[in-house]
């Protein structure tokens, strides 16, 4: 594999850093079963986003960009968000070195601890954050299925404290 480095975003990174949030929003949408719309635009509100502590690519000798990683603010913690890694850049270690990076960045910073929100149906990202250290499990978010998605399937999910939740 040809090296990666992990670098600060540039102004010049704009289009790869919406190719790749069109990517990763198009993959949420398409596991939740939502149409998929222009995903790349939410990138363009994310840059303006007052809490940003700092944004950082993987950048691939031969290919480029091929990750990103955002550090988002929240008092004395940081919350990361995004992570993306291009999908033929995936299990090779690319999101690993990007999560190394912004612990780098959070500790450089004083903040107490760092958390990430990962969709509860991905669980190949549940299993490589837990990996990577994130194995403390610090909030739940619940829904209500109001039945406005007669077609949305629902998967498997999972049990906390003796109650079974679908995901």
């Amino acid at each position: 594999m040809s090296p990666v480095t992990v670098r600060s975003y540039r102004p010049g990174d704009h289009s790869a850093g919406r190719r790749l949030w069109s990517e990763l929003t198009n993959e949420h949408n398409q596991m939740y079963g939502q149409p998929a719309d222009d995903a790349g635009v939410g990138f363009e509100e994310y840059l303006t986003r007052l809490d940003l502590s700092g944004l950082w690519v993987a950048d691939h000798a031969d290919d480029g960009v091929i990750g990103l990683v955002g550090l988002i603010m929240r008092g004395r913690a940081g919350v990361v968000e995004p992570i993306v890694v291009t999908i033929s850049h995936r299990h090779k270690g690319v999101g690993r070195k990007l999560l190394r990076h912004v612990a780098n960045e959070a500790r450089k910073r004083n903040m107490s601890a760092l958390t990430i929100s990962p969709d509860s149906r991905n669980v190949d990202a549940i299993r490589s954050l837990h990996a990577a250290g994130y194995d403390v499990l610090s909030s739940i978010e619940l829904t209500l299925d109001l039945g406005r998605h007669p077609n949305a399937r629902h998967q498997e999910g999972l049990e906390l404290h003796d109650m079974q939740f679908r995901s």
